[in-house]
Parts: structure tokens; sequence; C-alpha cells
């Protein structure tokens, strides 16, 4: 969906009922462009589902880009504290017979949030502009630095002018987020033992919470074509020197 013209040319091809894109994508961090998206989907009568958990409401408004829903894992950032298991979805068009369905399915499969897990989410967001805030910051800096390093083959982040969706990103995001994958020279052994060396970042398969994670995702997804030098980072609050000093003694 990143290619625009491919996803024209789909959309015409197939004519979709249900369009569903993530900007950016996890762990790529490809970038769509959510209003040519909902101009394709919308041409051939179809419904665009945009998942915007790696941009956060904060840094991306897709309903107001044109999408009629919008998905985000409230685990993530929205929590920022990773200890709650939540999501969302907000339209523009509470009419709609899809939004209908979606509000019926919920309520007979009982899938309510409890009172607690709201709780704490009505807690952490009352923090969630400031977070994202000092998040998108460090992880600016920190992909900056290890796109310059001797170590790392590339970045992949929309923030960085050599990614194919920086464009795009400019554009319709306000800020670049927390979320970005380093492709470590060698393979996965050289990956594995930078993860290993960490010290600061967290070996986790979560994201957008307050502390910073790694995972070296194709132990995780070995079958997708991820690249087994691939290192994905949520980057956290903590103070960006600390963050590249753990690296820099990790890529040594």
């Amino acid at each position: 969906a990143s290619d625009a013209a491919a996803l024209k040319t789909a959309c015409q091809t197939h004519r979709p009922t249900l369009v569903f894109i993530e900007t950016p994508s996890n762990p790529w961090l490809r970038t769509v462009d959510v209003a040519a998206a909902a101009q394709e989907t919308h041409a051939v009568g179809g419904t665009l589902v945009v998942d915007a958990t790696a941009a956060t409401p904060i840094l991306m408004k897709p309903l107001a880009l044109g999408a009629d829903i919008v998905m985000h894992s409230a685990t993530k950032a929205i929590n920022g504290h990773s200890d709650v298991l939540a999501g969302v979805l907000s339209t523009n068009a509470p009419t709609d017979p899809i939004w209908e369905a979606i509000k019926m399915d919920r309520h007979d499969a009982g899938a309510v949030l409890g009172p607690f897990e709201a709780w704490l989410l009505i807690r952490a967001m009352r923090t969630l502009p400031l977070r994202v805030e000092r998040m998108t910051e460090n992880a600016v800096t920190l992909a900056q630095y290890l796109h310059n390093h001797p170590q790392v083959e590339d970045v992949f982040y929309p923030g960085l002018p050599h990614h194919p969706g920086h464009e795009v990103a400019k554009q319709q995001m306000s800020g670049y987020g927390s979320l970005l994958s380093v492709l470590v020279k060698g393979g996965r052994a050289e990956a594995l033992k930078v993860v290993g060396k960490l010290q600061l970042f967290l070996r986790a398969t979560s994201l957008g919470g307050v502390e910073s994670l790694v995972e070296h995702r194709h132990t995780i997804e070995p079958y997708t074509g991820i690249p087994e030098n691939l290192i994905r980072v949520s980057v956290g609050i903590e103070h960006i020197d600390d963050l590249k000093d753990d690296w820099e003694q990790a890529l040594s």
C-alpha cells in the first residue's frame, strides 16, 4: 500500500469492500498516503480502515485525511506503561452500516474493556502528548546517530530524509514516532549479539512504552521475509545520551 500506483491498481482490479492499511508499518516503517488511499478506496465504494498505532493520535489524524475507521492498539503508546491490553476504533460516520455491525458485534461478543483497564488508560492519556513528544525527539536523534554508524547497514525510519516514505510522512504527520528498525552489518549472529549486549534497551516485543525496547524481529516472524540482521527498536523517554551510549557499546 506504500506504492500509491500499486494500491490504485489493486482497488480498481479487486473493487474491495474494505481496504486495511497500516502507516507507519511495523517493522518496515513503510508510509502510506492516507488521503490517496481514501480516494482510491472510495472510488470503488469501499471503506478505508487505518491502523495508526505507530503514529499515535498525537502525530496523525487519519479521519481528517479521509479514512473511514481508525484503529489503535491502546496497549502501546496510548497506555504507554506496558500494563494494559486494549484497543480502540474511531469513526467519522457512526451511522454507517459497517460501524453499526461493529457495535453489534462488540456488544454481543462482550468485547468491552474492563473498568480498571479503562481507568489505567484515562490515567495514562493525561501524559500522552508529553510522552510522544519526548519519545519522538529521542527516536529522531537515535535514528540519525545509527544511520551514520559504521556498523549499521541502514535504518528504517520515516524521519530520515533518505527513507522512501519521508515526504508522505512529513505531509500527513506532525512527527515521525518512536518506532524504527535497524539493519546491522552482518547476519543473524551479529544482530543477536547486538541485542544481547544492549543493557538499557529491554528485550521485549511490545512498543510505545516509556521504556526503550528491542527485538530481533526475524526470531518473532521467521517466514515473512524480514532480514535476519533487522533489529526493531521502540524508543522510550530515557535520556538520549544514555540511549546512544548503550548502542555504541553494543555495536563496538
